[in-house]
């Protein structure tokens, strides 16, 4: 598996980068992305930091990107916030999404999908305007193991499969319990109705490595 949304002290997450490599590579996967949650206070900080573990990428067993995820940004600013994580160094840019378990402020999803986004993360009950964005524009949506928002990956998948959207699934860690490996990451998929769960698991995969380029 590789992992597209992972959390670290950073932002609010519990471990450090080299711990969650660790323990990525211990549960059998091969990689991940660090997306601490930022805005403008922060996105220079984060990104930063991380580009200190640049020269030493290649002596982790768990490759990882360095990025961001532009979280409870007004959807004004999304667009300025992303440049910025770009500008920055980013190697992946996440919006945190309309998910149904926080007050995120309804047009995040619209302004983000109008973005130089990679992932849109748990973004709850996206309309099917937000779904033929996301095809359009290329924006990966995720399907999420986090508790919480993985409350509306039905409805998420659901869409995918009449606008044809690219999927990816990812856990969005915030401490050691939430990693999961491929055979946790099947099950997700094939309970929220999606058959073809290998070719989201191949999705994550392909768009790791095309970024790590």
């Amino acid at each position: 598996m590789f992992d597209l949304h992972v959390h670290t002290v950073f932002s609010d997450g519990e471990l450090i980068p080299s711990e969650i490599a660790r323990r990525m590579s211990a549960a059998g996967n091969e990689g991940f992305a660090i997306t601490d949650h930022a805005d403008f206070s922060n996105i220079s900080d984060i990104l930063s930091k991380l580009e200190k573990l640049r020269a030493f990428l290649d002596f982790y067993d768990a490759k990882f990107l360095i990025g961001v995820e532009i979280t409870h940004v007004p959807p004004e600013l999304i667009g300025r916030a992303v440049e910025l994580a770009w500008r920055e160094g980013a190697e992946i840019v996440v919006v945190h999404g309309e998910t149904i378990a926080e007050p995120v402020i309804e047009g995040t999803n619209s302004a983000a999908l109008n973005e130089e986004v990679t992932v849109l993360a748990h973004p709850g009950l996206m309309t099917e305007k937000e779904a033929e964005m996301a095809r359009e524009n290329d924006i990966h949506i995720e399907i999420t193991s986090r508790r919480g928002h993985c409350l509306t990956n039905g409805h998420v998948a659901r869409l995918a499969i009449e606008f044809g959207f690219n999927l990816v699934i990812n856990t969005d860690t915030h401490s050691p319990a939430d990693i999961i490996n491929d055979k946790m990451a099947e099950k997700v998929l094939r309970g929220t109705g999606i058959e073809d769960w290998k070719r989201v698991l191949e999705n994550n995969e392909k768009l790791f490595k095309k970024l790590r380029k």
